[in-house]
């Protein structure tokens, strides 16, 4: 709210609690897990979820998670970051469309990746269906909660005052050099374009932001997409990054926190519990 008097106009913005989750790519139950061992549904408190991208793909629980993600919503109580995997669902209805040949492969990119399979437990087609029927269900794939509802309320990026919350980093400018990417920090980050964030949400934000110092001053970047056993092996070196010593626990440093735990691999979901203010009234 906004207060004035003769000398003073303040605005005042609620404090919220956030629970954190990434990548949890359709595993519904292992995210009921991760939320009720923090404390989410015994919190009566102002509450979001921000879930930091790829909410479906890999998991068997797609239709479970979607009806979730569609309550949190009515609630107000989600903040749906845009992650590769949505931008990969969308790519592969196109992609449908314009040649159907490829999908006949089991080693087609959309069915390794778990899209197609993602899209057919949301419309309970099995694959000859998809086969014979493919327009039908690009059609039927469209018109579910997740791709005409939750797909649209995504965004690039959720700010509060101490934090932003982003799927892979924020965009940031990149060059190849001998094989490697080197990125440096973009001032204008913020009013980056489609095309930008589109590549930023590939980006592993424990390189950019360890490796590069792509870091916003004062605040700390919450990410997801790459594993964090990456971190702790590679950058802090506790550990292997796959063996039985691998670390999968939130990686943090300055500026950095990552949190995906590769649920895949790991059948867990890391979930972090912070307390920020909003930055803007609306965002409530």
């Amino acid at each position: 709210y906004v207060e004035d008097n003769a000398t003073l106009s303040h605005i005042c913005y609620m404090k919220v609690k956030l629970y954190v989750v990434s990548d949890v790519h359709g595993y519904y139950y292992e995210l009921i897990a991760a939320l009720t061992k923090q404390g989410w549904f015994d919190d009566p408190g102002p509450k979001k979820l921000v879930v930091c991208g790829d909410l479906m793909d890999r998991g068997g629980n797609a239709l479970k998670m979607q009806e979730f993600m569609m309550e949190l919503l009515a609630k107000d109580q989600l903040i749906f970051i845009r992650g590769n995997h949505e931008d990969l669902m969308l790519l592969m209805l196109d992609d449908i469309l314009d040649d159907l040949e490829p999908f006949a492969d089991y080693r087609s990119y959309h069915i390794r990746n778990r899209t197609l399979d993602t899209a057919a437990q949301l419309t309970m087609f099995s694959f000859p269906e998809f086969i014979a029927r493919s327009r039908d269900f690009v059609f039927k794939t469209r018109q579910t909660d997740f791709v005409k509802t939750l797909i649209p309320a995504s965004v690039n990026y959720f700010e509060t005052k101490n934090h932003i919350f982003v799927h892979g980093w924020i965009p940031c400018n990149r060059e190849r050099i001998y094989g490697m990417n080197q990125y440096y920090y973009r001032p204008d980050w913020r009013q980056a374009d489609e095309e930008a964030w589109n590549e930023a949400r590939w980006i592993n934000g424990m390189e950019a932001g360890y490796l590069y110092n792509v870091i916003e001053d004062g605040k700390t970047i919450v990410c997801g997409h790459w594993h964090t056993s990456y971190g702790h092996s590679h950058l802090h070196k506790q550990c292997s990054e796959f063996g039985p010593d691998a670390i999968f626990e939130p990686f943090s440093d300055k500026g950095i926190l990552a949190i995906d735990a590769c649920t895949a691999h790991t059948g867990k979901i890391n979930c972090v519990v912070i307390e920020d203010e909003l930055l803007e009234a609306d965002n409530v």
